[in-house]
């Protein structure tokens, strides 16, 4: 098997201090925890960006600077989100790609979101498609439901996506497709060959699906963005916390972890100055 990348999701635009008190806000406070999950052993750090107040945002400048802190501290893969808060435009949701980060997530599909619905458009996912080729930045397909793949293959088809591909399987959101072993592996049969695959299970499902990730030869993502506890009841007192869990998992299963060199080369990711 590969090496097992770990991404830590730190902050998403729904988690909130009250729900997470150790919940990073500020750009110091993630660079802070985008370092200290690199130490964990994760190579990716997914990220979101809030205002002051605690507001998620997508205003490029937040990124900027946010990106800047982290860079200072570590040499994690950077990997912005255009996916946003539900009910941001295109237009918001697109900001930080400008930045030329190393990664962007790109939903490739609209799903129903608890309450509320994400909505991806086929022309918004085009849209999306054609600013992360402009600016060189290597996507990450984010699939919510099994039609999603052949949505982000309609892009490959249409010249506007590359290969080497690296999904997300976001499951557990209620609304879109459960976690379970079994959809989990549905999911990875419909993958092109070569392709790379992530799981992100949402709540008490993000254990269970990294563990999965770690034996089949998958990739894992963790952090506050998608579940804010260590165990039923119990707190996690940090994003690093949740890494090093399924590093210690990996380490036991004899499947080393990726650097975020190494993780660069799996993914297709050239490396670069600065």
């Amino acid at each position: 098997m590969e090496k097992l990348i770990i991404t830590a999701a730190l902050v998403g635009a729904e988690t909130t201090r009250a729900q997470q008190p150790n919940l990073p806000v500020t750009p110091e406070e993630i660079a802070e925890a985008a370092h200290a999950c690199r130490e964990a052993g994760a190579s990716v750090c997914h990220l979101h960006v809030r205002t002051d107040d605690g507001m998620p945002t997508q205003d490029r400048e937040r990124f900027r600077e946010t990106i800047a802190a982290i860079r200072r501290r570590c040499d994690i893969i950077i990997q912005v989100s255009t996916g946003g808060a539900v009910g941001m435009s295109a237009d918001e949701r697109l900001q930080p790609v400008s930045l030329r980060p190393e990664m962007a997530t790109l939903t490739c599909g609209t799903v129903n979101f608890g309450d509320a619905v994400f909505l991806n458009a086929p022309g918004d996912l085009e849209r999306f498609a054609r600013e992360l080729k402009a600016y060189g930045v290597r996507p990450e397909f984010e699939i919510f439901e099994a039609g999603m793949i052949q949505n982000a293959l309609s892009l490959w088809r249409k010249g506007l996506v590359e290969p080497p591909f690296h999904f997300d399987f976001v499951l557990g959101v209620p609304g879109a497709m459960p976690a379970t072993p079994k959809h989990l592996l549905f999911l990875t049969e419909l993958l092109p060959e070569g392709a790379t695959w992530s799981v992100a299970g949402i709540g008490r499902h993000q254990l269970p699906m990294a563990a999965l990730a770690v034996i089949l030869g998958g990739h894992a993502r963790v952090g506050f963005e998608d579940n804010i506890f260590y165990r039923k009841g119990e707190l996690a007192e940090s994003n690093a916390q949740l890494v090093a869990r399924v590093a210690r998992i990996a380490r036991e299963l004899d499947r080393p972890l990726a650097t975020p060199d190494e993780a660069r080369r799996i993914l297709g990711i050239p490396r670069r100055a600065g």
